[in-house]
């Protein structure tokens, strides 16, 4: 770089590499002591299998910890990509792409989240594809379906180019070639590419692949699949995303991907080449263009050409990077919906929550409740080792058992919600299926030597009554329209009852569907009971046509299953955590096997099991806590 020997020249340098630590603690201190003593801001990520850093400084500083780190052998053969760079705009985009502070985190699992499911084993990543250079790369676009071997001339399949970023990445730039089809898959964040690859394998299969992302290197698949370039921003995603789809077996072994990711083909091809617009980075430099000054992004609300994220925009529902021009920001009361919750729904107006059970005027038959922290000082981020940079609280909806209501589950559940308040937000909602008010009558004294008689007392007026609500009701349950009206038990309570209750699913399933398009997004479900049940059934159908939910993981609480058409042993694909009593548990509503079987339902390698004493209920004393504490922290970061 020609300005290299300016000392005052900012700059930011980006390099990752996939070797097995030794000493992860020691590595730590290296970049802890090296760091600091050079100034250098930004991130750092250490794992047992590499590590993944981006920080900014002074050119000549950053120089100086290139060639620290290149004394150390684990990092033979790393590609350090430093660039000058202009510093950070401001403290919000500075603080936003952790250029505020030098963060140094350990991570347990995996430098880059694969997947939202903790349980999926991450493909290795000596199984990743074969690098291209930025010269190579572009001479496959260039020569669009044409065979890629010299010894295979008979391999004319069609070629197609996978995008593998995100979708606020494609917004402002991506690969354009005649002849060579794009698919965008259209993800929100990376962990949702697996699925989309599981998904959209048959759009590959019978022509060669290529695969890019700007961050990751592209990689090219063929053989039979189709012929698709896929490329990122700098390397490391695609290295895992060429694994995985290596992983898939026969058809899938021919994978190559761009070395170094878009960033080395644009210093290759510094007019764009095949690339148009920019190239989003993860630093506060935003995004890197070409000598092309022609704009691919588009303001969320007007449509006029736009390209800009330094403002930050959000969307309201899914809090994901949209493009607002300056013009559309001075709107006042503006609410932005990106494409993604308009496709699944969300509209353009919300619902409101209901804070410390203070009723707020709503507009829809939906009544949320919200569990608040009892310190109202408290953050609702959470911070991580070694001084990452915070994470949100997980955000779990609450569906309440049968015959009960969302403020009566919220205060069964308060000793939990108190207990999880650092970690985890949860919200409460009635179920759509009103029940009337039921009394039993009451037994009296005889008045000879006979059995006691039932009295005939009134019952209560139903003011002094919380409506009750249900999932699931009997198939011939019919909504009474007068609420002043009460129903005498047919008879004592039958423990049996949640097996006659077969109805309604439908209507409760479209009413959750409308609870996630408009109270936003929610990282979990815990279903108690009935909820249980239905949260469940929830699950069995992710992943399927017209499945808008999206969540990680599910918590079911002395729960039983429905019978429901396709729902046979292990095949429920979701990380859940089932908590019932034991055989000597005195839970006299759900026995232990009708909550074993729920649980069998599941995929065994995702699923954790606590089993207590402590009957219907939740428990929350040592050690199911911290076993319930253990299950939720794998999905915070």
């Amino acid at each position: 770089m020609a300005d290299n020997d300016r000392p005052d020249l900012y700059g930011v340098l980006l390099y990752y590499k996939y070797t097995p630590i030794p000493d992860v603690d020691q590595l730590f201190s290296f970049y802890d002591s090296n760091c600091n003593s050079l100034g250098l801001l930004g991130r750092v990520r250490l794992a047992p299998d590499g590590v993944n850093v981006t920080i900014g400084g002074k050119l000549s500083l950053l120089e100086k910890h290139i060639a620290a780190v290149k004394s150390n052998g684990l990092f033979e053969g790393t590609d350090f990509k430093l660039a000058s760079s202009h510093y950070p705009l401001n403290d919000q985009v500075a603080k936003e792409c952790g250029f505020a502070s030098l963060s140094i985190r350990v991570v347990k699992d995996e430098l880059v989240t694969f997947s939202p499911n903790p349980w999926l084993k991450s493909p290795e990543i000596a199984k990743a594809g074969t690098h291209l250079s930025a010269v190579e790369f572009h001479s496959a676009l260039q020569s669009a379906g044409l065979p890629l071997e010299k010894e295979n001339p008979s391999n004319s399949k069609k070629l197609v180019l996978l995008d593998a970023r995100n979708l606020y990445e494609t917004r402002i730039g991506k690969f354009q070639t005649p002849n060579v089809e794009t698919l965008d898959p259209g993800i929100r964040q990376y962990s949702d590419l697996p699925s989309w690859i599981d998904r959209n394998s048959d759009r590959f299969r019978g022509n060669r692949v290529l695969i890019g992302n700007p961050l990751l290197a592209p990689a090219i698949l063929w053989a039979k699949l189709k012929t698709i370039p896929r490329y990122c921003t700098g390397g490391i995603r695609c290295e895992m995303a060429s694994a995985y789809i290596r992983s898939k077996g026969t058809g899938f072994e021919n994978v190559f991907q761009l070395f170094g990711g878009i960033q080395r083909y644009l210093e290759q091809f510094p007019d764009g080449g095949f690339f148009k617009g920019k190239n989003f980075v993860f630093d506060h430099r935003i995004s890197v263009g070409s000598s092309d000054a022609n704009i691919m992004g588009a303001c969320l609300l007007c449509g006029l050409s736009f390209d800009d994220y330094s403002s930050r925009c959000r969307c309201n529902h899914c809090r994901m990077l949209i493009l607002v021009c300056d013009s559309c920001q001075q709107k006042k009361d503006a609410l932005y919906v990106c494409e993604l919750c308009q496709k699944h729904g969300k509209g353009y107006r919300s619902i409101p929550l209901v804070e410390n059970d203070e009723s707020q005027e709503i507009t829809t038959p939906i009544e949320i409740k919200t569990v608040p922290s009892d310190d109202i000082t408290l953050s609702p981020l959470i911070h991580s080792r070694h001084g990452s940079k915070p994470s949100r609280k997980l955000r779990i909806l609450c569906l309440h058992g049968f015959r009960q209501n969302a403020s009566g589950f919220k205060g069964r559940t308060a000793s939990l919600a108190k207990k999880l308040k650092s970690i985890a937000e949860l919200v409460f909602v009635d179920a759509p299926h009103e029940l009337p008010f039921v009394y039993q009558p009451c037994l009296t004294e005889p008045n000879s030597k006979d059995m006691p008689s039932l009295s005939p007392q009134r019952p209560p007026p139903p003011d002094n009554c919380r409506k009750k609500f249900a999932w699931l009701v009997s198939p011939d349950f019919s909504r009474r329209t007068s609420e002043s009206n009460w129903k005498m038990a047919d008879c004592q309570f039958d423990h049996l009852q949640y097996q006659q209750q077969t109805g309604g699913f439908d209507v409760s399933l479209a009413y959750l569907k409308t609870v996630f398009s408009e109270a936003g997004l929610f990282d979990g479900i815990l279903g108690f009971s009935q909820g249980a049940a239905m949260a469940a059934a929830v699950c069995a159908r992710r992943g399927r046509p017209g499945g808008e939910m999206d969540f990680r993981f599910v918590i079911l609480c002395s729960g039983f299953a429905l019978n429901l058409p396709d729902s046979e042993r292990g095949s429920i694909n979701c990380p859940s955590l089932h908590i019932f009593g034991n055989e000597r548990g005195n839970d006299r509503q759900i026995a232990n096997q009708a909550s074993r079987d729920l649980a069998a339902l599941f995929e065994e390698g995702c699923s954790v099991i606590i089993e207590h004493d402590s009957g219907h209920m939740i428990p929350t004393r040592s050690p199911y806590i911290n076993e319930i504490k253990d299950f939720l922290h794998r999905f915070l970061g």
